[in-house]
């Protein structure tokens, strides 16, 4: 007999107070319970990095998080990254940098390039970094610190241009 349990999340500037299976993922509660399809289940198994979201604002694979383990977490997905009807500065680069091709993955290379570019500001080195003192973002840097999301389609130039542009 499955077990349930009450949680309650602030996705996207809303809080959601809801009944769900204890083995829910924060993935299905979002596009299951929630209708926000944004976050996309691409392997389910947390390594292609398409359902990616900002959970207390550190990017996360949603697929590998349970809802409960989450209880009272402040969510961001893709749908929340826009600001008062304006794009947010990375989704416009995206588009002016054309850094999509099928565009399955983008939601999820969009919301790991703003919690990678917060962790950069914070100064978290990555494996590549030359200067831990200060880290400066090129193009090794941002492959680097990217490099848990996959593009199938292979539009990788363009994502880390626009990121770099946004940097």
């Amino acid at each position: 007999m499955a077990e349930h349990a009450n949680v309650a999340l602030t996705i996207n500037g809303e809080l959601h107070e809801l009944t769900v299976d204890t083995r829910t993922s924060l993935l299905d509660l979002l596009r299951e319970h929630l209708g926000l399809t944004g976050a996309k289940k691409g392997c389910d198994h947390g390594q292609c990095g398409a359902c990616t979201v900002l959970i207390d604002g550190r990017r996360a694979n949603s697929c590998l998080a349970l809802a409960v383990a989450h209880d009272g977490a402040q969510i961001v997905t893709v749908e929340g990254l826009a600001e008062s009807g304006s794009l947010h500065p990375l989704q416009a680069a995206f588009i002016e940098r054309d850094a999509f091709q099928c565009g399955y993955c983008t939601p999820g290379q969009l919301c790991s390039a703003v919690g990678m570019l917060d962790e950069a500001a914070a100064g978290w080195p990555s494996y590549v970094s030359r200067d831990l003192d200060a880290p400066r973002l090129d193009v090794h840097e941002i492959r680097e610190r990217m490099s848990g999301n996959i593009c199938r389609c292979g539009a990788y130039p363009n994502i880390v241009a626009a990121i770099e542009d946004v940097a």
